[in-house]
């Protein structure tokens, strides 16, 4: 029997695929338990519709998102640090911390989506990815200062 998964089932597949199961399975448990619709050219077209409006739905996320890149993208931020002999920095500056600093200029980036290698402890520039989208990724300069 051919049904469409509703949502994820372990070892079938993934949400919105066409899979064929055996009809005691697809009725007694996908169905029953609401993981499934048994496939029919009705149920077809309401899944390519959802499919539709949620690819419409990532072009303006994604859309969006572009275009914080273009504002951030390769930008400097400054941070003041305090130092110690030789210019060692005490502690290092966090993910949250570049979020609060973007926060301040109106973007409203989540620190999930910086993403540092390593601790941001040296006097310098430094390079930091941030991952707004799978799709758009764009790195920014962090500047520890005096």
């Amino acid at each position: 029997m051919k049904v469409i998964l509703l949502k994820d089932v372990k070892s079938q597949g993934k949400k919105d695929d066409i899979i064929n199961v055996s009809d005691g399975y697809a009725n007694n448990y996908l169905i029953k338990n609401g993981l499934a619709v048994a496939y029919s050219k009705t149920s077809k077209n309401i899944l390519d519709q959802e499919i539709k409006v949620k690819e419409e739905k990532e072009e303006e996320i994604i859309k969006n998102c572009n275009e914080i890149k273009k504002k951030l993208e390769d930008k400097t931020f400054d941070f003041k640090v305090k130092t110690g002999a030789q210019d060692k920095v005490f502690g290092t500056v966090s993910s949250k911390q570049i979020s609060d600093k973007l926060k301040t200029l109106g973007y409203n980036v989540d620190k999930r989506l910086i993403k540092i290698d390593n601790p941001i402890s040296t006097l310098g520039v430094t390079k930091v990815e941030i991952e707004l989208h799978k799709k758009v990724k764009f790195w920014i300069n962090i500047n520890l200062v005096k």
